[in-house]
């Protein structure tokens, strides 16, 4: 749970000059992210709830063995996992206020990169067995 506060503590000791047009260029990135993150994550949820709901009903899905369906328009066409790419986006933007020059803030961004390529290819073999 630290690994959250990490940017927030390496800031407080090492203060970094932003201004308006980088302040803005690093909000704009999490805005893109987390859009992208609920987007995807809404989109998923609806179908789960109600396929034929005429939000997602439309979308293109692939039948699997358990009779369960896989999305694969929408969201879900353009990239295998859009919600792990949104996460990955807002993490990123989080650790931008620091600076290039300190690994340290980008500690979560790449633990996060590693247990979400990992988990991608736990999903991607589940996947497969459906």
């Amino acid at each position: 749970p630290f690994t959250y506060s990490l940017q927030a503590q390496f800031l407080l000791y090492h203060p970094q000059p932003l201004g308006w047009p980088l302040a803005s260029f690093i909000c704009l990135i999490n805005a893109v992210g987390y859009y992208i993150f609920r987007g995807a994550n809404s989109q998923k949820n609806t179908f789960r709830k109600n396929p034929s709901d005429p939000r997602v009903a439309d979308l293109e899905t692939i039948s699997t063995a358990t009779g369960r369906r896989l999305l694969v328009s929408g969201w879900w066409g353009m990239v295998r996992h859009p919600n792990y790419l949104g996460d990955l986006i807002m993490a990123l933007a989080w650790s931008l206020p620091c600076g290039v020059f300190h690994l340290l803030p980008y500690f979560y961004f790449l633990y996060f990169t590693a247990l979400l390529v990992h988990r991608e290819d736990r999903d991607e073999r589940q996947c497969l067995q459906k």
